[in-house]
């Protein structure tokens, strides 16, 4: 089963404390870069969740925020920084003597001041607890989406390797006739020369060219590679790099083929092959 490397997770809980929201983001990437946002009780914790990351994850750039809002309590005291509210109305009002048409400072914007309104003191290994079983819970969810939008990624893989094989099989049908009108027009080339030519020799240089636009090899690897890329999929394991390889390999075969064309079918076979491939490729890049 594919798994996509992007993917959203919101999760949050009420505490007795306050209210704690995980938020996850997770986009492609060559390999996976945790990218953690905590409040600056749970600072000292930021190995143990980005280890708890790292054990749910494969890769990707991940961008975890956890945001805490503390609960108020009427029964307690709303505690105010006198001192910086102080030196903030000493400020507005070296403005206001600067900028005399200015409004008046509003109180309530004020409070909302950082650090105006003095937090209680929370006990942070129970915050933590509670932030990790959270967070275990947020990577369970952003895993069921990337999971989701991988089997979605893996049903559009498998439906392009079947017009692969399609096109290539009707390549394959259609060789005996590409050479034989290909030999024909080399003889009748021949012909309009007006030249006697040795029997012999010329069905040696028929056969150089007939070996040269038959695409036989090519079309057993592309059938090859369409095998792995199927059994990539079923695997179950992290086959984006592998998957990008066999694009590669993919894209080969369609140059050579429409390198070797000689005819315009031929030739239209390779370009729809190779927008298939890119259609994948563009899709494999967010596989783990």
């Amino acid at each position: 089963m594919l798994h996509s490397m992007t993917g959203f997770a919101r999760e949050s809980v009420e505490t007795d404390t306050g209210t704690l929201t995980w938020e996850i983001r997770a986009v492609n990437h060559r390999y996976l870069d945790v990218q953690l946002k905590l409040p600056e009780d749970l600072r000292p914790k930021e190995q143990a969740f980005r280890q708890q990351a790292s054990s749910s994850l494969g890769r990707g750039k991940v961008e975890c925020a956890l945001y805490f809002r503390q609960a108020v309590h009427q029964e307690s005291e709303m505690q105010i920084d006198t001192e910086l509210v102080e030196l903030i109305g000493h400020r507005i009002a070296e403005l206001t003597s600067k900028l005399p048409n200015v409004a008046a400072a509003n109180p309530i914007e004020i409070l909302r001041w950082p650090g105006v309104i003095l937090q209680n003191d929370v006990d942070a290994e129970p915050m933590f607890e509670q932030a990790a079983a959270l967070f275990g819970k947020a990577l369970t969810a952003i895993n069921d989406m990337r999971s989701n939008e991988g089997e979605r990624i893996a049903e559009m893989i498998e439906s392009r390797c079947a017009e692969i094989a399609s096109i290539g099989a009707t390549v394959r049908k259609r060789m005996p006739e590409v050479l034989a009108a290909t030999r024909a027009k080399q003889k009748e080339r021949i012909e309009k020369l007006d030249v006697e030519a040795d029997p012999a020799r010329l069905e040696v240089e028929l056969a150089l060219i007939a070996q040269k636009i038959d695409v036989d090899e090519e079309l057993d690897r592309l059938d090859s590679h369409l095998v792995e890329i199927r059994s990539a999929l079923k695997s179950g394991k992290p086959v984006g790099r592998r998957l990008d390889f066999l694009m590669q390999e993919l894209n080969r075969e369609a140059n050579t083929l429409g390198s070797k064309s000689a005819d315009a079918e031929t030739t239209k076979a390779a370009v729809d092959l190779k927008v298939l491939i890119e259609q994948m490729r563009e899709q494999i890049q967010n596989v783990e």
